[in-house]
């Protein structure tokens, strides 16, 4: 396994090219097209219907994202930030921990944590007669273990950050978040409470777009990976095999893994957070033709690059629905680690739509693992051109060579 080097993934962004605020109408952000003889085109989302190949399955990430920031203010003045992380107690799957009442145990980061020591208490008032305490647990690495009680005891976690919490823009974004992000920073088909950052490759879908998708033969499915704060976090090894990958987790549907099994469909990922969903899909399929006995989902960082095999992608699928079969379960619910640079091999999407990514950035990895250094190429023509770059900006559809990877 050769580990690339940060050095590799580097190029100069503006910081005027960043967008700040998204375009009115979500559709008409300008769309880089790529295409898999390496010639690019110029065009907006509003025509996606256009360029996606015949019996495409389009596959979309239905997570929602929360109020994960939380604001408290100390007696003395001294405003301490939380930010909601991952949940410990009572639940750890993400679903569940959203329907906690009365309380809550969470892994956060805390902003301003000089001033909050350990034990101390921190409260709030919420809503008409809402109250939230928040008492500092132990540190956990550069993370922090936070208790939370709240009333009205039967108010739902979900609803306590509904009410008492803020939208987590992301940190490139040097702004507060205004009312326009309680919509803007949310998908039109969010559904799923649980992420702390959006797929913003889906930012760009309106109904009007998704409904003409449709109309135009194309197959639309959703599965669920709640984005973490992880995607954020900067590269800092010059070899990035030692960056600790951000776990997450993922939802499928058995009807979903069917149509994979299929295989009557050109598998379009929209957003970097399916792709690495659909892949990981195929690797955990892969685990289960060695141990069937395998109880829990989970895809490890380089277990791609460490497997003994590529078994095909039918066998794969088959696979998990057997598992699934064997444990009477219609959903298949777990968390994904996986690390996708130069050298991975692509098992299941033939087409990707994303945003543009910061450099040296895990996600501008998974890019260039995905159609090589062509990256450099798309994002200097972006730059000739006047696109703006991260959440709130422009994208790009990707179609890979299908003559690479594994697949039959």
């Amino acid at each position: 396994m050769l580990s690339p080097k940060l050095s590799d993934f580097d190029y100069e962004l503006p910081e005027d090219r960043i967008a700040v605020h998204p375009l009115e109408k979500r559709d008409l952000a300008k769309m880089l097209v790529y295409n898999s003889d390496k010639s690019l085109i110029n065009s907006q989302f509003k025509n996606l219907g256009k360029f996606l190949p015949e019996n495409s399955l389009l596959v979309l990430n239905d997570t929602r994202v929360i109020h994960a920031r939380l604001l408290f203010q100390k007696s003395s003045g001294s405003k301490i930030e939380v930010f909601c992380l991952h949940p410990i107690l009572p639940h750890t799957d993400i679903n569940l921990a959203m329907q906690a009442t009365g309380k809550a145990t969470w892994q956060c980061m805390a902003g301003n944590q000089r001033k909050w020591k350990e034990g101390e208490t921190l409260e709030m008032n919420f809503g008409t007669d809402g109250k939230l305490k928040a008492t500092l647990g132990e540190k956990m690495g550069r993370a922090v273990i936070v208790n939370f009680t709240w009333t009205p005891a039967e108010l739902s976690w979900s609803g306590v950050l509904e009410q008492a919490g803020k939208m987590p823009l992301p940190p490139y974004i040097h702004r507060e978040a205004e009312a326009m992000d309680e919509a803007d920073y949310q998908t039109v088909f969010a559904k799923t409470e649980g992420a702390v950052a959006a797929p913003t490759a889906s930012l760009h879908f309106t109904d009007e777009l998704l409904e003409n998708l449709k109309n135009n033969g194309v197959n639309i499915e959703y599965l669920t990976l709640h984005v973490s704060s992880g995607t954020f976090q900067p590269v800092a090894h010059e070899n990035v095999l030692e960056h600790p990958m951000h776990r997450e987790q993922v939802v499928f549907s058995k009807e979903l893994i069917e149509k994979i099994l299929s295989r009557k469909y050109n598998i379009i990922a929209a957003g970097t957070t399916v792709l690495r969903a659909l892949e990981s899909l195929y690797w955990f399929g892969n685990k289960l033709d060695t141990n069937q006995e395998t109880e829990h989902f989970f895809v490890e960082k380089l277990q791609p690059y460490q497997a003994e095999k590529h078994i095909p992608l039918e066998k794969s699928m088959q696979n998990i629905l057997n598992w699934m079969h064997a444990r009477e379960i219609d959903t298949l619910n777990g968390h994904t680690e996986i690390f996708v640079f130069p050298s991975y091999t692509f098992m299941v999407c033939n087409g990707l739509i994303t945003n543009f990514h910061l450099p040296k950035s895990t996600l501008l990895m998974l890019i260039s693992a995905f159609i090589g250094d062509d990256w450099k190429k798309i994002y200097k023509t972006a730059l000739e051109h006047d696109y703006r770059f991260l959440s709130y900006g422009d994208g790009m559809v990707l179609f890979r060579d299908q003559e690479k990877g594994i697949r039959g």
